[in-house]
Order: C-alpha cells, then structure tokens, then sequence
C-alpha cells in the first residue's frame, strides 16, 4: 500500500462530504436543503471539510495559502468531466492538483479561493508500457512510471531531477531535466493526451489529433484543460550510469564547456550549478554516460579537452534508476530535519547564452549564501532547437540557459519570505530587459502586463486558446494570468 493511499483513506475518515451546492449563499451542504443544486452523481466524494480544505491550501512554496471551498477526490476521470460541467453552470473556479498540499509550484498557482481543488493522486493507475510509449494516468508519479518501464529496459527520455513530481503537473508546466540539450523537456516528448476542456468536455488529443488543444495544454499552466491520462514517450537505456562531477573556478571556462558539451553529444546527460567554495563561488559540471557492463565507458574520451581544476574530478557508477532517482535520501532527510516545510520562494530562469554570463554573475554578486538558504543554484544550458512546445517560452538564442536560485527562506518568517520574494521580483525584471524568460512556477508576483510579455509573440494565440477551450475562464486561476 502505498503512502498516498493511506494519506488519502486517513484523510477521508470523518470527512465532511458534499452533496450539494447552494448558488444563493454560494456554500456547500452536506445535505439536500432547500434551494441547492444537487451535485452530479460522483465514483468519488467531493469533501467540504476544514482539514481537507485547509490541506489544498498548501504548496512546495508554503508562501501564499488560498483555501477553496471544497475538494473533489475523484474516483474517475467521468467525475472530473462532471464537476467541471458543474463549475462552470454555477460559476465556481476549479484547478488540479497531484495531491493535497502537494503541488510542487511555489506561489499558489494550484490553489483556488473559494473554489474546488482536485486531488489528481487518485488517478494513478499505468495502462500500459509498451515497446515506445506508456499510457498513464495524470497522478503517476514519474518514478513509479519509471519502475513499471525499467524491467523492459525503457524509460522516459527526460526526467526531472526530482522525479516524484506528477505525469500531469509537469506536462502542464515543461518538466526540465538534464536530458533537455537532446530531446527537448518532457512537454515535447508526450505523444497524446486525454483532457477535460474547462468546458467540461473530454478530448483526446495529440499532433494529429485535435492538434491546436494538444498545442495548448503542453505548458498551458492549467488554463485551457486538465490533462487525466497521457501517452509519454519511452526509449531503450542502458542499465548503468557512470557520474563525472567537475569543479572549475572560471565561470566563463564553465559555461563554453558545458556548451561543447550539449553540441558534441558525448554525454547523455549534462547539468551544472554554482557551488560554495572557499568563501566564494566554484562552479560543478555534472556529466552522465549510461552504459551496459562490458561496455564501460571511455573516460579519457569523455573529459578530453574540459578545462575544469585539476584534482577536483569524482567518477562514480550507479544504475539507471539510483541514478535518477538520486535526489531521494536528500529530501528524505530534508524531511526528517523539518526543513522540506519550510518556505520555498524559487526562480527558475530561461537565460539566452550571448547574456549568460554577464547576467549570473550580477546576480550570484548579490545572492549571498543567507539568501540560498542552502539551496542549490542550478546552471546548465539546452539546444533551443529542441524546445519545441508552443506556450513554453524562451529566449531567442541558440542556446538557452537554466539558471535556478532554488532558496530555501531561513528563518522561515514573513519578514524573510517577503524580502526573498521581493529579490526575485527585481532579478525578474532584469532577467526581461536582457530578452530572458521565466519557468512559471516559481515565487514571482506578476502582472497582467507581465504575462502579455511573457508569452509574446504568442500571447494573442494564447488568449484566443483560452476563449475557445475555457470561456468562463474556470480553471487554474492562482496562475493570475487572466
């Protein structure tokens, strides 16, 4: 049994359930009183009770808290189509989530005021893993998604490095991983989707089919439907991963490096951060190889030519699947210390290469290791060509740039939060003066003005998306895009 399972089952113990919505007081009743709406018939149980809502009212950011008034724990993918059917006839705002107070945004973008959350951890059931694709609920976890895929020798081509993160949630967001540079972010590796319009329609749809919602929905943040089952891509991996970890003290060595790296290929995976360092800052290749045994790979051939600091070089071999899931015993312990609760205001940014440099290093000049919190500074850059999806945005560059401040706020106060928040306001608007783009899960307030430029030039196909999918302009609205 799972722990979501039992999460879930305590959860329901004692929880209050809807049965029906009166649209006079605009409140839920647990009984059929006069002048309510009766609920439609549900394989689940929409539940009204504080623990619940309060519950949904959290995020990995644990910085912005919006309680709905109720949350559907769907039983099917017919109850999702039908509360949102409901939701739109008596004006109720609805959004997903992977599970209560488990959404890994950091700003409230899954959260809903007195509206309906929707606990996606139930619809968790893999269909299928076949030869090239696997067709999964939207509650999948990647790593259980990886499990059912490994004994056959696949795996999805891009994972997070967090792969506890839902099928669904990233598929709405992009899902970056250091597999990006050749296969783009998990957005563009989903073949084909089953989604609920904010009509309350139920679509499949993919490139062939349906092609401008499939378009819509990759990267969409929620705003056009929720996806309930995808089809992602598998391809064949090696049992074995071989870790290069690399230190170097010149930034610019770092960045050309890493970005011979992505065009040669020798790797297959290939990411970086900035590290502390004798008082300042060194910055840490990570390069990946998988393999099988007998076919080791060639060591010298993969470093030859790397210009990183002599005697900092580590070299380790794991499996594929302790290799991808390697972030485990660190937030296992992060857990026990108390600190994965604390507050999470992140920035996670999308920097063109020809301003790369210049622009980490104004920035990591007026980061201090207070405002880390200890959390880690990610740096590594993709092969635009290959970030193909419509409503993800990013620069116009060749090559394009993550560049992460992954704070933790300690103390966890508001004073700090705040303060946190407010730097990466400022490191935003820079980050737009130079043609930057934000990944938009992140702990930034923005604007309506800000949104238009964010999706610009696409920002008129993005509003027409919204017309046509979710008219009344239902679903996800903690995005404060419209």
């Amino acid at each position: 049994m799972s722990s979501r399972t039992v999460s879930r089952r305590t959860l329901l113990q004692g929880a209050l359930v809807a049965v029906a919505f009166n649209p006079m007081s605009r409140s839920w009743a647990s009984t059929l009183e006069a002048g309510a709406v009766s609920l439609p018939p549900l394989d689940g149980e929409l539940l009204m009770d504080t623990t619940s809502r309060t519950a949904a009212s959290e995020d990995f950011g644990h910085i912005l808290h919006r309680t709905p008034w109720a949350v559907l724990v769907p039983g099917s993918v017919k109850d999702i189509v039908a509360m949102v059917r409901f939701a739109r006839r008596q004006g109720l705002k609805i959004a997903a989530a992977r599970g209560l107070g488990e959404s890994h945004s950091t700003f409230g973008q899954s959260q809903v005021t007195a509206g309906i959350v929707i606990d996606m951890s139930t619809l968790s059931t893999i269909h299928e893993v076949g030869e090239d694709s696997a067709w999964v609920d939207a509650g999948v976890r990647w790593h259980e998604l990886l499990q059912a895929s490994l004994p056959s020798g696949k795996s999805p081509p891009v994972l997070t490095d967090y792969i506890e993160l839902s099928i669904g949630g990233t598929l709405s967001a992009g899902g970056i991983g250091g597999q990006a540079f050749r296969w783009g972010l998990q957005v563009d590796n989903v073949l084909e989707m089953d989604v609920v319009t904010g009509r309350g329609e139920l679509v499949r749809c993919s490139r062939w089919r349906e092609r401008p919602l499939f378009d819509a929905v990759r990267s969409g943040l929620g705003q056009f439907g929720i996806i309930v089952r995808a089809r992602v891509r598998l391809v064949e991996v090696p049992p074995r991963a071989r870790t290069y970890i690399a230190l170097y003290n010149d930034l610019h060595r770092f960045m050309e490096d890493q970005r011979r790296l992505i065009e040669d290929g020798r790797f297959d995976y290939v990411e970086g951060s900035a590290v502390a360092s004798n008082g300042g800052r060194a910055y840490q290749l990570e390069g990946v190889k998988y393999f099988t045994p007998g076919a080791e790979p060639h060591d010298s051939r993969l470093l030859a030519g790397l210009g990183y600091e002599p005697g900092t070089l580590q070299v380790s071999d794991g499996s594929y699947f302790d290799f991808a899931n390697r972030l485990a015993p660190l937030v296992e312990l992060l857990k026990q210390l108390g600190v994965w609760g604390f507050p999470h205001p992140w920035l996670d940014m999308f920097v063109p290469a020809r301003s790369a440099e210049s622009f980490v290093q104004e920035v990591l000049s007026q980061t201090t290791e207070a405002d880390m919190g200890q959390g880690p500074i990610l740096l590594y850059p993709f092969r635009a060509s290959e970030l193909t999806t419509p409503f993800l945005r990013i620069p116009n560059d060749r090559h394009v740039f993550l560049f992460s401040l992954l704070r933790t706020a300690i103390p966890p106060t508001p004073e700090n939060v705040a303060s946190l928040v407010q730097k990466n306001r400022v490191i935003f608007d820079r980050l737009t003066a130079i043609g930057g783009k934000l990944y938009p899960v992140d702990a930034v307030p923005l604007s309506t003005a800000d949104w238009r430029r964010h999706f610009h030039p696409a920002w008129e196909r993005f509003e027409h998306a919204k017309r046509r999918y979710d008219p009344d302009r239902i679903l996800t609205p903690g995005q404060g895009i419209f």
